[in-house]
């Protein structure tokens, strides 16, 4: 297609299409890449320019785009059933599912809610979290503990137990009361802050709510594990129910399947969403701990019940895919491809750490996020180097200043070169 065509794919998508965290008056003129297919793990526009995908399509593309594999798994329960209720009845393939995700997951004697997205999930485990405590009597239970720079999505309870930014303080009057916040990972002292909080608050809160070692949505800010381990296990001691989630950090991305595995935790409620279905449909999942889940039994239709469910929750093609997904993370040593290219991305962020245009780089596995020094780099300097690699063809993604690096897990060294040798050039230009 010719740059006329995608001008008019351009104008018909602004025209009609609501795009998030975006800008609509503005969104033209930022140069948006007009997606028409892909192969592997790169995009092509309309005009037929490949993309490297960088940021695995917002963090959810695990294996890559058009796995054969994967399409024959939607192909094979398109000839069975795409969907049908949860609601009182079953699906095989999503028992199927369920007792795969139970086999991997650090969470004992797992029950799994299925949604469509992260945020779904997030809410899903505060509002069990909050039931758990009154179906057992007990009234005054009805507070979180949460970090600053959190980012837990953006229905009203995700917004309520993370923090602002991103234009969501407008929202402050909608968020529910009753959140004990603590400083965030970027703190040195996040966890002394943390475990301070716990103590005096253990008495009233239904649950603690963190993402397990990266804050991603914060610029990627990175805890130790061992300080992750300390303040889960604290509030497991304290009675205090824990919640991990890993909706960014889940499949591999932090090098195991799940971060909560580094820091040794078990967690009673565990959030999973972006990579489930290895990016192909919108899937979520909040796994409960048998203790939990076994505390909303009683009668048929009393007050014990959980009455929450999505119309899609536990869809047949995205649990299709999400079995044959787990099947391939296995068979392919993902892990192990995820561990030496970590290796290689952090040893060319060293090198780009020396480059006048950078603060900072962070990075945990295959999750990384570049600092920009705004004072050299000028003002909206993430937009222009994410748009100069764009020239470039490889796809980023700002956060404010930082430059996130989310490689899709199956990217081979050849690939990891080619972000950092582009993305040495989108910095050279935009400092000049």
């Amino acid at each position: 297609m010719s740059a006329d065509q995608h001008a008019t794919w351009v104008e018909r998508d602004r025209a009609r299409v609501w795009h998030g965290f975006t800008q609509m008056a503005s969104y033209a003129d930022n140069r948006p890449v007009m997606v028409e297919r892909a192969e592997g793990r790169e995009l092509i526009d309309v005009e037929g320019r490949r993309y490297l995908d960088a940021i695995s399509s917002l963090w959810v593309i695990t294996l890559g785009h058009r796995v054969p594999e994967l399409d024959a798994a939607m192909r094979a329960q398109l000839a069975r059933v795409a969907h049908s209720t949860l609601l009182g009845n079953g699906s095989t393939v999503v028992v199927e599912l369920a007792e795969a995700l139970a086999g991997v997951v650090p969470v004992e004697d797992a029950r799994f809610l299925f949604a469509s997205d992260g945020a779904a999930a997030v809410e899903q485990a505060l509002k069990i979290a909050f039931q758990y405590w009154w179906n057992q009597g007990i009234s005054n239970r009805t507070s979180y503990l949460a970090l600053g720079d959190a980012y837990h999505g953006d229905t009203i309870g995700g917004l309520s137990v993370g923090a602002g930014g991103f234009g969501t303080d407008l929202f402050d009057p909608l968020r529910f009361r009753g959140v004990v916040r603590a400083p965030g990972y970027r703190s040195a002292s996040w966890l002394d802050a943390a475990l301070d909080a716990l103590a005096a608050n253990a008495g009233t809160l239904a649950a603690a709510v963190i993402e397990p070692l990266v804050q991603g949505a914060a610029g990627m800010h990175v805890a130790s594990a061992e300080d992750v381990r300390r303040f889960g296990r604290a509030c497991q001691d304290a009675g205090v129910l824990l919640i991990c989630d890993e909706v960014a950090t889940g499949f591999g991305r932090t090098g195991t399947l799940f971060a909560s595995e580094q820091c040794q935790l078990r967690p009673d409620l565990l959030c999973l969403g972006k990579g489930l279905s290895g990016g192909y449909l919108p899937m979520s999942a909040t796994a409960a701990s048998g203790r939990v889940a076994d505390a909303f039994l009683g009668d048929d239709l009393g007050p014990a019940t959980l009455y929450h469910g999505h119309s899609f929750g536990g869809n047949a093609l995205a649990a299709a895919v999400a079995l044959r997904h787990l099947e391939l993370i296995d068979d392919w040593d993902v892990l192990g491809n995820v561990a030496a290219r970590a290796t290689q991305l952090q040893v060319g962020l060293a090198a780009l750490a020396r480059h006048p245009a950078v603060a900072a780089v962070r990075a945990c596995g295959l999750m990384a996020g570049v600092q920009l020094d705004a004072a050299v780099g000028g003002p909206r300097s993430g937009r222009r180097v994410c748009a100069a690699a764009v020239d470039e063809g490889v796809l980023l993604r700002p956060l404010g200043d930082v430059v996130v690096l989310m490689p899709i897990l199956t990217s081979t060294a050849a690939e990891i070169d080619r972000i950092l040798d582009v993305l040495q050039v989108a910095l050279e230009a935009v400092s000049r």
